[in-house]
């Protein structure tokens, strides 16, 4: 398999309250996210641009899916995550941890979402 290309190509982020969720990624990212219908699964696709660096994602509310602390862990980028982390509090979820060096790989935060899920947000500044 060739390595040129960035191996994620789609997460989902469970979700227990669709409305509330969209809600709180929209303050806390500042974007809209788009509602998809498909049967009894509900996702919310966060904005995406085809052949563009990067996976795109969703919010997902399914009967299979769990919102946890716990598991893999999905890096949203960010450029301003202390703002970021700052809007998440604001709005229902909680800093974990705040904006931290990685080095030459610029920096992470984590937070907890309105959903219980733990989200890492990347910037290289």
């Amino acid at each position: 398999m060739p390595r040129d290309f960035n191996p994620v190509g789609w997460f989902e982020i469970p979700v227990t309250d669709m409305d509330r969720a969209m809600d709180f990624y929209g303050r806390v990212l500042g974007m809209d996210l788009e509602l998809h219908q498909m049967g009894e699964t509900k996702m919310a696709w966060f904005p995406m641009k085809v052949g563009e660096p990067g996976s795109p994602g969703s919010l997902i509310h399914a009967e299979d899916y769990q919102p946890s602390l716990e598991g893999v862990v999905i890096y949203l980028t960010c450029p301003d995550i202390e703002g970021a982390l700052q809007r998440a509090a604001e709005n229902g979820g909680e800093v974990l941890l705040p904006r931290t060096s990685i080095g030459e790989h610029g920096f992470v935060g984590f937070m907890r979402d309105s959903e219980g899920n733990r989200i890492g947000l990347h910037s290289t500044e």
